[in-house]
């Protein structure tokens, strides 16, 4: 024994992965939806009285929000994980607070309108 009773260093645990933990209360996905990085979220309608009962992570989101921002664009104003942006985001969107597009998948990007105006742009490259 050492004399000192307190915590060792392998008790202490890393603030950068128990702030995330703590914002998203335990949860690792949003309730709905995927949330790529490439999402991109809007806040919409009037900004929330501060008797909502959002945090002050989701309150920061709505205002960054105000114009379309990605998922990445958030996680990097909040420097929180995406992962993280993701869950807050669900609770948001849940409450109609957001809007959400997701990015066209590539069953979508079959229309020879694209193809053909990429090949124009490569062309006069």
């Amino acid at each position: 024994m050492t004399g000192t009773d307190g915590p060792t260093d392998e008790h202490w645990v890393d603030p950068e992965i128990v702030r995330p933990y703590v914002v998203t209360r335990g949860r690792t996905q949003p309730a709905h939806g995927r949330f790529d990085l490439i999402s991109m979220a809007l806040a919409v309608g009037p900004p929330p009285g501060p008797d909502a009962g959002l945090d002050p992570e989701h309150l920061r989101i709505l205002q960054i929000c105000r114009e379309p921002k990605s998922v990445a664009e958030i996680a990097a104003h909040l420097d929180l994980p995406a992962g993280t942006i993701r869950v807050l985001l669900g609770d948001l969107f849940d409450r109609e607070l957001v809007s959400a597009q997701e990015p066209q998948s590539e069953v979508d990007m079959h229309d020879m309108k694209m193809y053909r105006a990429v090949l124009d742009g490569l062309r006069s490259l």
